[in-house]
């Protein structure tokens, strides 16, 4: 079951009448993603909301973010996807809800760029480059969302599983090394700035310890 101290948040956020209106595997990611989305909501106070797909298409992830009226939506769309956990394949069952705790990890981090107001925004100090057009730019704004959202992954992992740290690291290279090396998810150059947990730097935030290696890696991007 749900832990007990993480059910008032889902049944407030995802509008369902409650915890039997889920299916075993939307429960499992929940559970899996529960300390990150307390961390997310209790402590932090993002705006987010969780949205859970009643019928999702073969072609839907099983996890995606959006941003709208000022609030972020944590998509789940498990229910009538087959191939919505073909991303945990190659991963130890006894594994899999950590790699899960990542991949929401990960889409807490684009909702931490939005609600920051400063999704696709360089930081202070670098330059943007002009680029051939503007599916070019788009594409490169979107790998650099996902380097960042990437790297507080790792951050998460290190911070709360670090005798995990190289399971998760070498999982999320193996997910993105078949992207092509200019498609949007292509995150590998950001991912090999970390790996060990010993990139991050101590005694900081987990997005600020992102933000630091984002920001050597954006160095290299210019």
């Amino acid at each position: 079951m749900i832990k007990r101290a993480f059910l008032p948040l889902l049944l407030l956020t995802s509008g369902l009448a409650s915890a039997a209106d889920l299916t075993e595997a939307e429960i499992r990611w929940l559970t899996a993603g529960s300390a990150v989305l307390a961390y997310a909501k209790q402590e932090l106070k993002l705006p987010l909301d969780i949205t859970v797909q009643p019928q999702a298409s073969a072609t839907d992830v099983p996890l995606a973010l959006g941003y709208q009226d000022g609030r972020c939506k944590l998509v789940l769309s498990l229910r009538g996807n087959p191939k919505a956990e073909d991303i945990l394949s190659t991963v130890p069952i006894a594994q899999r809800s950590l790699m899960i705790e990542a991949m929401v990890a990960h889409e807490v981090g684009h909702c931490w760029r939005y609600a920051q107001g400063v999704w696709h925004a360089l930081p202070a100090g670098f330059e943007e480059r002009r680029e051939p057009s503007r599916a070019a730019e788009e594409l490169r704004d979107t790998r650099r969302e996902e380097g960042y959202a990437d790297l507080v992954a790792l951050a998460w992992t290190q911070q709360r599983h670090p005798e995990q740290y190289a399971s998760v690291a070498a999982w999320m290279q193996q997910v993105r090394q078949p992207s092509p090396a200019t498609g949007s998810h292509s995150t590998l150059a950001w991912l090999q700035l970390a790996p060990t947990g010993a990139a991050f730097a101590a005694g900081v935030p987990v997005f600020e310890q992102a933000n630091l290696l984002w920001r050597q890696g954006l160095a290299r991007d210019q």
